[in-house]
């Protein structure tokens, strides 16, 4: 830590002297902190550090390792994250499949399982044998399920930050309105988080290269479009959690083309994984997903290869649009339509520079997905981990835990 480091940490608690949390995300930012740097740089007493750092040990979120000798010739115990101090659950729910991992507090994947799920049938039936393999899969990998600390959940579409349900979804209508937390949850006491997909994906994305990039987009073509927004490095949301419905922009299209949200000429009905396979489906292809369109495309199908790059341009004439308004560094591909990258971002790039202004796109960079297929368990494993490592987590738990001690 370098002394005007220091020194801004110490004008930041100026105020009110630091809480265990906030003692935390100093750890976090820079691993190997003695207790002399944290009481040099809040200025805490050594019984208020030691008070701090007990409650952090006491919760397994730190461990204290013996490390280079002192100035007074003793080791300096230095403290780091411990991520082996538990374990969390992650939920991908797609319109197919739901993608399950089971992986440690700073995100390494211990255990990865994909079930193929009937989710017309609504959460509270399909959900069960999810939760049960979630389960199987925590001891499978030689954990307990009093390790778990909380639960990550992604769903194509938006959440209702109070209830956690999904809201306006026409990926799966038959899920609107129905509380997911407790589902999830079940016989377990921990905080469940569920968070649109996209979102989700963004965050994974933002755990990789794109680590120290403050303003991105992060483009969801699978079978609905939809976007995750970061400005100022901070994920938007909107008023309603509704932000990033790219799908379902309107785009001139003759005849008119209704969209399953019931309006027409939605983007996402002429460019939509969903409208892809049922346009195949008319031509009498075996295709009965985004991802088996882009299977035959692969092979060299060229009705199929066709409609991937005209979807492309598609997404590529309204996502023009948001590249002018929000000015990103960086737009990233995912989604199933990602893995026919060149033929769908040769279009999708060609129109946002046409476009875009000059400005906007002056140094632009339109890369592929860091983690692939992989992004939905990554980032909601990091979506969970990020709140359990939080300053206002630790210290309602500390909070807790001390009214617990004097009852």
């Amino acid at each position: 830590m370098t002394l005007s480091d220091a020194a801004g940490d110490r004008r930041r608690f100026a105020d009110h002297p630091p809480t265990a949390g906030e003692i935390m995300q100093l750890v976090l930012a820079e691993s190997g902190l003695s207790r002399t740097d944290i009481g040099r740089t809040t200025g805490l007493s050594r019984t208020a550090v030691t008070a701090r750092v007990g409650q952090l040990l006491a919760l397994g979120l730190l461990v204290e390792e013996s490390g280079a000798e002192s100035t007074g010739g003793r080791p300096a115990a230095r403290l780091r994250f411990n991520a082996a101090g538990g374990v969390v659950l992650a939920a991908s729910v797609g319109r197919s499949r739901i993608q399950l991992a089971v992986a440690d507090l700073g995100g390494s994947v211990l255990a990865e399982h994909s079930m193929e799920v009937d989710q017309t049938i609504g959460p509270q039936h399909c959900l069960p044998p999810v939760v049960d393999q979630l389960y199987r899969m925590v001891t499978d990998c030689g954990r307990q399920l009093s390790e778990v600390r909380g639960i990550g959940v992604s769903v194509p579409g938006s959440v209702d930050p109070e209830s956690g349900a999904m809201v306006s979804s026409a990926a799966l209508p038959a899920w609107d309105g129905i509380p997911l937390r407790e589902l999830f949850r079940r016989d377990l006491d921990v905080p469940v988080l569920v968070e649109k997909d996209v979102n989700v994906m963004t965050i994974a994305e933002r755990r990789g290269p794109l680590r120290g990039v403050s303003d991105m987009i992060m483009v969801k073509a699978s079978t609905g479009i939809n976007i995750g927004i970061v400005m100022g490095g901070v994920l938007q949301h909107g008023a309603l959690s509704a932000a990033g419905e790219l799908g379902h922009v309107p785009i001139p299209v003759e005849p008119p083309v209704r969209c399953r949200c019931g309006q027409t000429n939605c983007v996402e009905a002429v460019a939509g994984g969903w409208a892809i396979a049922k346009a195949l489906q008319g031509l009498g292809r075996d295709v009965k997903h985004v991802r088996d369109a882009v299977a035959i495309a692969l092979k060299g199908d060229p009705e199929a290869l066709g409609m991937i790059r005209d979807a492309g341009r598609r997404v590529g004439e309204v996502l023009s649009a948001a590249v002018t308004l929000l000015n990103p560094e960086v737009v990233v591909i995912g989604g199933d339509l990602a893995s026919a990258y060149e033929p769908f971002v040769a279009g999708l790039r060609e129109t946002v520079y046409q476009r875009s202004t000059t400005l906007a796109t002056r140094q632009l960079r339109i890369v592929a997905s860091t983690f692939a297929d992989r992004q939905g368990i990554i980032g909601c494993a990091a979506l969970i981990n990020d709140w359990i490592t939080s300053a206002s987590a630790i210290d309602a738990a500390t909070h807790a835990t001390r009214n617990l001690n004097l009852a």
